[in-house]
């Protein structure tokens, strides 16, 4: 929705992302979701349109404290019409630890991977970077954008 001279536009569903304007679509997802993390109990990330939510989870509390998490971030998208998209969520376990707890989102169980991206670096359990892949990502980028281009 959009106020314009004291006139209202109607509201219309968005149905996935931001704006992907450099500057505006990170400066309007920040002002919405600027509340987002209010009474969460563990450490979240807020980048461009991608949200992480981070813990310990070395305690029966800590997993308990992730999934209250989960549970207020849906009860968040909920009051302000948005969904989470569940394909994308994930669950990924760091450490060498044999705790491996499930969580859920949105009535539906979170899927574990075993190797995650994040900014362009895929990251495993064990804290590994796979460089053959990040390799790959900076040969497709030097091809997208070739030397010069843009400046």
């Amino acid at each position: 929705m959009a106020a314009l001279n004291g006139s209202m536009s109607k509201w219309k569903p968005v149905t996935s992302g931001v704006p992907q304007a450099p500057v505006l679509g990170s400066l309007l997802f920040n002002i919405f979701v600027r509340d987002m993390d209010i009474r969460i109990e563990c450490t979240i990330s807020k980048f461009v349109d991608d949200i992480k939510l981070c813990g310990a989870v070395n305690t029966l509390e800590g997993r308990d404290a992730i999934q209250r998490d989960l549970d207020r971030l849906e009860r968040w998208a909920c009051a302000n019409h948005m969904k989470f998209n569940q394909a994308k969520c994930r669950v990924l376990h760091l450490g060498h630890g044999k705790l491996r707890h499930k969580y859920m989102l949105c009535r539906e169980w979170l899927e574990s991977s075993p190797e995650e991206k994040d900014l362009g670096v895929f990251m495993d359990e064990k804290l590994n970077m796979n460089w053959q892949k990040i390799k790959h990502v900076l040969a497709a980028s030097k091809e997208a954008w070739p030397a010069g281009r843009g400046r």
